[in-house]
């Protein structure tokens, strides 16, 4: 794998896997090299199942993406704003629901989802949680310094989504595997090497979810419950609901951008606390008052899910460059977060940063609906985990995940004084 820093911008291909191989800091500068020019680079496309396109413009600075993330009008979610290639419409639908959709579609099914995340709903899974991270930091201490993503950032995210849509316990492993796969990318430990494998292996991961839901769903319509699918399912009875595919779809949404989300921030939290004392100290002084911030600097940096993409549908001119009609644009997130002439030393850590107008939920009419979850998460968590084993630390590099889309870390050790934390309880 190369080890020389990009410093030009013709040295650097968004495509290629050997680039989303490199460290962070390498991608780091990468991208501030590309936010240095004048124009938007246009990058062939990679490889891929449903065929290669025409390529597509990299926005990386913060002010276009912004823009374009919210005039849906013009940056059109429709085919599809998860694969940079085209997939059929039907596998469209299915693996991407409300992201590949606009409104009105897009608003009349989020609208059902929405209202099943009611004050009361949300009381109820606040509790819910609170239990939840006590378990799984009990369970940390317990077993020992070890893989901090596998004893604890998988678990969080993953269970509570289960409990929430009325998934048993048991269910655990085929939900963590098939999610691992969805979200895999390039990785092969998850997909295999071969295109045809990878390929199968894919649409096996989305069949098995879709199994799962679907048989929960009809138990909750025959014996309603009070978890989110029988919400969902029985929402019919209003004359207005989610189809069977609709209520799997959603599902998987929750898994990808909901758990994956939760998950790696956990991870990179725990690592960027380790990587800076100072501001773990800072932190470790008084949780209560500088735990959000230190919340929102973590998605920040994190930036969990890289891109998202968009197409023209008409000529347009944005901050100085023409895009004509049918261009893909791909929204870098994890790039506008580190923009410059936004924040003050970006690539630095810092829980006081104020203002913090970081984009890792999107923004505009499809800013992410599980925002204020992922936001409970973490700070039950990591206020949970601070106050039990406040000397955990990450060890060593973290194993990262082989994609460009999501800032995954698929093993990371952690090392703590487990007598003097299990002293605590």
């Amino acid at each position: 794998m190369a080890t020389r820093t990009i410093s030009d911008a013709e040295d650097i291909d968004l495509s290629s896997i050997q680039f989303w191989g490199r460290s962070l800091e390498d991608r780091a500068a990468a991208f501030r090299v590309l936010r240095e020019q004048p124009h938007p680079r246009h990058f062939a496309e990679p490889p891929s199942t449903w065929g290669v396109g025409a390529g597509y413009y990299a926005l990386v600075r913060y002010a276009d993406v912004l823009e374009a993330d919210r005039n849906p009008r013009i940056f059109s979610s429709e085919p599809s704003a998860l694969t940079i290639s085209d997939m059929p419409d039907e596998f469209n639908e299915f693996y991407g629901s409300l992201f590949n959709m606009d409104d009105p579609r897009h608003a009349k099914i989020r609208g059902i989802v929405s209202r099943s995340f009611s004050p009361r709903m949300m009381q109820r899974i606040s509790g819910d949680l609170q239990g939840l991270v006590s378990e799984v930091v009990g369970g940390l201490i317990e077993a020992g310094p070890g893989d901090f993503v596998a004893q604890a950032s998988a678990r969080v995210p993953l269970n509570f989504i289960n409990d929430m849509m009325g998934v048993g316990r048991s269910s655990y492993d085929l939900v963590l595997r098939c999610s691992n796969i969805i979200a895999a990318g390039y990785d092969p430990e998850y997909l295999g090497r071969t295109p045809r494998e990878q390929h199968l292996t894919f649409l096996r991961a989305g069949r098995d979810l879709k199994d799962l839901m679907l048989e929960i769903g009809e138990e909750r319509k025959r014996t309603p419950t009070g978890d989110l699918t029988s919400a969902l399912v029985n929402a019919h009875q209003d004359g207005d609901g989610l189809t069977d595919a609709q209520l799997a779809s959603f599902f998987i949404i929750l898994l990808v951008a909901g758990s994956e989300t939760v998950r790696n921030s956990i991870s990179h939290g725990l690592k960027l606390l380790t990587d800076n004392p100072d501001q773990r100290e800072l932190l470790l002084s008084d949780l209560d008052r500088y735990l959000p911030g230190a919340i929102e600097e973590i998605f920040r940096l994190s930036s969990p899910g890289i891109w998202m993409r968009r197409t023209l549908t008409c000529d347009h001119e944005m901050n100085g460059h023409q895009y004509k009609k049918g261009d893909k644009v791909l929204l870098f997130f994890w790039s506008a977060n580190r923009d410059e002439t936004v924040f003050d030393r970006p690539e630095e850590f810092d829980i006081t940063r104020s203002p913090n107008p970081h984009q890792a939920f999107g923004g505009g009419p499809h800013y992410c609906l599980g925002a204020q979850l992922a936001r409970m998460e973490l700070a039950a968590f990591y206020k949970e985990l601070l106050t039990r084993i406040p000397d955990i630390r990450s060890v060593g590099e973290p194993d990262r995940l082989l994609t460009n889309h999501i800032n995954g870390i698929k093993r990371m050790n952690c090392a703590f004084d487990a007598d003097a934390a299990r002293s605590r309880a």
